[in-house]
């Protein structure tokens, strides 16, 4: 069968839809691949992400400066007829257009070849999956990689949009997943709809990690996003190594804002080394993930939507073979659960016990190595992509939508 995969941002970005699109085109499916370009960086690391039945709209202003300038005016109108006439009565073409740059490029793009389903990510990706329906009279399904609902607590306009958005989407769709348990129970409380989980994890590594760590000197910490800034939880590891009195490495991959490393570096100035590192295709990330002691994903569950995540960074390091630091949310509970001592779970802002449980790593090489081993454990018997509960569970949604 013939499925159309549609999402908003770059590949590179959004690793979540190229696997489901790999899985998909694995079980047989005829898979095509529509996304948006609109960083340079994540423009280049697409490249080899790319399968060879990919459209993509370019509105960078360098290289596509007439579609950066009209989709910036579409996107910007259609702000204010939304704003004018009121999300609810706004048809989902205008909310489609004010929630996120050239949905009407994107639409052309996913009706451009016929499809027998549309699978559509990213909050800009879901109304161009249920447009491609309509238009075609094929049923369409969607991914809320995030509770989107709670990504705009602080933004009125932005918040009533998506709610409008989801409530003309959602029922109709022919299956619903979700990116963490949490964020699936949560929007079948809201819309009263079955919601699939679906985890953010990934393939199997060919080879196992070895337990060992990798250093005898100073504790190897790692973390990884497309921008380091502030609001992370980076400053809470830097408080607490300066507690703990540890040596420790911070290593740190993605694209920084200005002065924010030096301002980190000020928190710890004597016993933290900060090592920045560019930013990585996803495929490449549990790879990278392999020299160092400990993965780092202290979210601050600073609105709803990150308190629910359960993201990509701790699946990637328990695959690469690391022990991991997890802030106590409820996306994070279920896995920390399953990683027993593979993981340091604490509460967002509790820099004493966050340096209790690395001190402990840094000073103890044999638990430390247990910890290390329990995460890869936990990786290789739950917590991966072939897991039944995963990919298995999406090829099953789509052989049940498809006609």
């Amino acid at each position: 069968m013939r499925i159309g995969v549609i999402t908003s941002g770059h590949l590179a970005a959004g690793p979540r839809m190229v696997k489901a699109a790999n899985a998909l085109a694995e079980a047989g499916h005829a898979v095509r691949i529509v996304s948006t370009q609109f960083l340079d960086w994540a423009a280049e690391a697409d490249r080899p992400i790319a399968s060879r039945s990919w459209s993509t709209v370019d509105y960078r202003r360098r290289t596509a400066p007439a579609t950066y300038w009209r989709t910036r005016l579409e996107f910007h109108a259609a702000r204010r007829w939304v704003g004018l006439v009121g999300a609810d009565r706004a048809s989902l073409t205008a909310l489609a257009a004010a929630n996120g740059r050239a949905s009407r490029d994107l639409l052309k793009l996913a009706l451009a070849e016929p499809a027998d389903l549309f699978y559509g990510g990213t909050s800009g990706g879901l109304a161009i999956a249920a447009l491609a329906s309509r238009c075609t009279a094929t049923p369409y399904a969607v991914d809320l990689e995030d509770f989107h609902d709670g990504q705009f607590e602080d933004a009125h306009q932005s918040l009533t949009l998506i709610h409008a958005l989801q409530r003309q989407v959602l029922p109709a769709a022919a299956f619903v997943t979700a990116g963490s348990s949490a964020i699936a129970a949560r929007y079948e409380r809201a819309y009263g709809i079955p919601v699939i989980p679906i985890h953010n994890t990934f393939p199997l590594p060919a080879q196992a990690p070895d337990p060992e760590p990798p250093g005898n000197g100073a504790l190897r910490l790692y973390w990884f996003s497309q921008t380091v800034g502030a609001g992370r939880g980076l400053e809470d590891v830097a408080r607490a190594i300066a507690l703990a009195g540890i040596r420790a490495e911070l290593h740190l991959r993605g694209s920084a804002r200005p002065g924010y490393i030096a301002a980190l570096q000020c928190i710890s100035p004597r016993n933290l080394a900060i090592i920045p590192h560019s930013p990585a295709p996803p495929d490449r990330m549990v790879e990278l993930a392999r020299p160092y002691d400990v993965g780092l994903s202290p979210e601050q569950g600073r609105d709803l939507n990150r308190q629910l995540c359960l993201g990509n960074k701790a699946l990637t390091y328990i695959l690469g073979g690391l022990a991991v630091v997890l802030t106590d949310t409820a996306g994070h509970r279920p896995l920390a659960e399953d990683l027993g001592e593979g993981a340091l779970r604490y509460r967002s802002g509790d820099i004493p016990s966050l340096a209790y449980g690395l001190r402990r790593w840094a000073r103890d090489r044999g638990l430390l190595r247990r910890a290390r081993q329990a995460a890869w454990n936990t990786a290789r018997n739950r917590w991966n992509w072939e897991d039944r509960r995963e990919k298995g569970a999406l090829l099953a949604a789509v052989e049940g939508a498809l006609p």
